[in-house]
């Protein structure tokens, strides 16, 4: 293929595409409609919407449009995660940037009928912020509402917009312009943007990105591999999948821009089999760009050759860490190995190999079309650009985001999330996956960025970040996540596998009220011992959990330990339900205990009987009194 190649693919349906994304709002319908004459429905197809039956819905749209003989005037496509997750299945209808969510298959032929045949909205199935007037007393759009007019979408630029089983989409929002710029450029050209624009890897610890780039093109090898770690395994992360399931072909071209950079011409993206969606998006993807030639041999016209291939990881969290990522894919267990020689030097095959996970690879397109100083001009100085978060726990709009560095966890918690349900009160932000820590309310105005993280007793880690509140026993939390690295540790050292386990071990003697004095110094020693010893990122960060909790909530620790009490009550054998004084015997919390163990006449106070009561908390969830008759104790 030569270098006119996109020309021609533009010729053919480009500009028809092309129209359908275009940064315009019009929000009447008839005089919104765009130069292609369509209404584009982009109903999200990712792995949260499909669990709710969103293909289904899909295909009942084009059902009813063909039944209307619509076809003329509406478009129906799948797309990429929206990103609020906590509302879908999702459906967003363009140009006016209409955005239902919620919506069933019973609501079809009220889309079809009110809004594409009569131009009447569906209120009723508008997410509850587009409601809300706007200055002009117009409906807002779906990048208008507080959850998205915070954000700034770069690696999420193209999910929720954009057919992700089709390469001409992609084309079409300017997919192949930056490899086809790249090989038009010397390698350490690229590299040097790269460097200048001061991207860290978005996977861990934030290692920069050109100084691996660079390490890579050093090394000496008659064969460099570039690897794409897709391997997310974290509790509640799921940031790398939605961008492979709504944007697969970012990570393709960037990966083809970073081989052309460090001298590769073969790479491997390592996902989890329990991607099912994303691997095949990346299938279909693979395919697509083989075909076009924007893979494979002399690729657009030159003399550069490269091939991506696949390969499937059975869900070991330990193969997130890249040199067990590499004895994986060559076919080992996933165990990881002495370092140095680093990857850069010895990885894949023992040949230099350059590995950066799908979020930061999903930046590099941008950053070579649009220059090193734009992208940090987003951001802070020393953690530049934006971070992907997939925000949940205990907050109202919990899904996938994308925000500046050095946003606040106010600003992403309460401005962004929409603040804690039920009324609760915030507790702690635990970010970094199981090998983070818990940063407590009161750093709530702190910005988030690599640095600060670190001071915090946290990290960045791959982008998890889970909102916790009052109801959450900070000493219960932390054993969970002991509980997962015991699972997930390779037992190849003897600090991981025996450190954990006896972390894990004092933690539960502590929620079981049999904790001792002692143990507050054991944790301590155990934690700095394992940090210091570990062979592996994995390791070394297992006992981030429970030495941030420590560090914050050590109140909480000795409550356990001294007053065989959990506040939180999530503690069975710290906890006692009692009902007090003020009890109106209303009689709600006997009808709703689930053993019956509570017993009391009609206004007159209730008597719970802690023989039989299995602490499972429904009594005072039932108590209407504010403040609550029934109290833990």
């Amino acid at each position: 293929m030569n270098k006119t190649v996109l020309d021609q693919l533009k010729e053919d349906r480009y500009e028809e595409i092309k129209l359908r994304f275009q940064e315009q709002h019009d929000y009447g319908l008839e005089e919104g409609l765009r130069k292609d004459g369509k209404i584009h429905a982009m109903i999200c197809s990712g792995t949260g919407c499909q669990a709710s039956d969103s293909l289904e819905l899909r295909d009942r749209l084009k059902e009813g449009i063909e039944k209307y003989g619509l076809q003329d005037k509406v478009e129906v496509n799948q797309t990429g995660c929206f990103g609020l997750c906590e509302v879908g299945p999702n459906l967003v209808v363009y140009p006016q940037g209409i955005f239902y969510c919620g919506i069933s298959l019973d609501d079809v032929d009220e889309i079809i009928e009110s809004h594409f045949k009569d131009g009447k909205i569906v209120e009723r199935l508008l997410f509850s912020e587009a409601e809300e007037d706007t200055p002009d007393g117009k409906l807002k759009p779906v990048d208008q509402v507080t959850f998205y007019n915070r954000q700034v979408r770069i690696s999420l630029r193209n999910c929720g917009k954009i057919d992700p089983e089709n390469i001409d989409d992609y084309i079409a929002v300017g997919g192949y312009q930056a490899l086809e710029k790249a090989l038009h450029m010397e390698p350490d050209e690229i590299i040097k943007i790269v460097s200048d624009s001061g991207l860290r890897g978005r996977g861990g610890a934030g290692f920069p990105t050109g100084k691996k780039w660079e390490f890579t093109k050093m090394a000496k090898g008659d064969k460099k591999y570039v690897v794409c770690n897709a391997d997310e395994g974290d509790p509640g992360a799921f940031m790398d999948r939605s961008i492979l399931e709504g944007d697969p072909n970012t990570v393709l071209e960037a990966m083809a821009i970073a081989a052309y950079a460090v001298g590769a011409d073969e790479g491997f993206i390592y996902i989890r089999a329990e991607y099912p969606i994303a691997v095949k998006r990346l299938s279909i993807a693979i395919k697509e760009a083989e075909e076009k030639g924007f893979l494979g041999k002399n690729i657009f016209g030159t003399d550069f050759n490269f091939k991506i291939s696949l390969r499937l990881g059975a869900g070991a969290f330990v193969c997130g860490e890249e040199t067990a990522l590499i004895e994986s894919i060559e076919g080992h267990r996933g165990i990881p190995r002495n370092k140095p020689p680093f990857p850069a030097n010895s990885g894949v095959w023992n040949k230099p190999t350059l590995i950066n996970n799908v979020e930061t690879y999903a930046n590099i397109c941008p950053i070579l079309l649009k220059g090193s100083k734009w992208f940090r001009s987003i951001g802070t100085e020393k953690s530049p650009g934006t971070k992907v978060f997939s925000l949940g726990g205990k907050v109202k709009h919990g899904g996938l985001i994308e925000v500046p560095m050095g946003m606040t966890f106010r600003e992403i918690v309460y401005d962004i999330g929409g603040g804690i349900p039920g009324g609760k009160e915030l507790k702690a932000i635990q970010t970094g996956g199981p090998s983070g820590g818990c940063i407590p309310k009161e750093y709530l105005d702190t910005p988030v960025e690599y640095e600060t993280l670190k001071e915090l007793g946290s990290m960045m880690g791959s982008g998890g970040m889970i909102v916790v509140d009052e109801d959450t026993c900070i000493v219960d939390l932390a054993k969970f996540y002991m509980d997962f690295l015991i699972d997930e540790s390779c037992g190849k050292c003897t600090p991981c596998r025996e450190g954990t386990t006896r972390l894990y071990e004092i933690l539960d003697r502590i929620t079981k009220g049999e904790g001792k004095k002692s143990d507050i110094k054991e944790l301590e020693n155990l934690g700095e011992l394992l940090t210091d010893a570990a062979l592996c990122g994995l390791g070394k960060t297992a006992a981030n959990p429970v030495l941030s909790t420590m560090r914050y909530f050590m109140d909480e620790y000795k409550e356990h330990i001294e007053e065989n009490h959990c506040e939180a009550g999530q503690c069975s054998a710290l906890t006692k339900y009692f009902i007090e004084e003020n009890c109106i015997g209303c009689g709600k919390c006997k009808r709703e205990c689930p053993v019956g163990c509570i017993n009391g006449q009609a206004k007159e106070r209730h008597v719970i009987d802690q023989n039989r009561c299995i602490k499972c908390g429904t009594c005072l969830k039932a108590c209407p009194l504010k403040p609550k008759a029934v109290v833990l104790r």
